[in-house]
């Protein structure tokens, strides 16, 4: 990533391939990319969001993940799961105060969120191994 541009680096490509995995079926990746964000980043970066209607109560199940939030440095990235599409949302954040908000589409938002992801794997040894993870024990580099 020495050029700014993550989208030549194959470590980008690599990442961004493991993080569309199964994007056929939304919620399914959304709920298993939840998961493996959360275990891949720090504590409280990523928040999912799911509706639970009454039989997933009684059958005691989790629910639908509804919405899917990361947020790393000053990027907050928000994928929403209507019933028509995928809603992609890019925020820049300072202190808890939302700048901006950019609409886009499925594939831009893995796209940002591999960068994101990969640019937090560069700033320590801990998050590169967090990374790795992601990847399903693949190295990055």
């Amino acid at each position: 990533m020495s050029d700014g541009m993550p989208s030549e680096s194959p470590d980008f490509e690599m990442v961004a391939a493991a993080l569309r995995r199964d994007a056929a079926d939304l919620e399914a990746y959304a709920r298993v990319l939840g998961v493996t964000l959360a275990d891949a980043l720090p504590p409280g970066a990523v928040v999912v969001e799911r509706k639970r209607g009454l039989s997933d109560r009684m059958a005691g199940r989790e629910g639908k993940v509804e919405r899917l939030e990361v947020m790393l440095g000053e990027q907050r990235l928000v994928l929403r799961l209507g019933r028509s599409r995928p809603e992609g949302e890019i925020c820049k954040e300072v202190r808890g105060v939302v700048l901006s908000r950019t609409p886009v589409a499925l594939d831009a938002w893995v796209d940002a969120l591999t960068g994101a992801v990969l640019a937090w794997a560069d700033s320590d040894a801990k998050a590169r191994e967090a990374v790795e993870r992601l990847l399903g024990g693949g190295g990055v580099g």
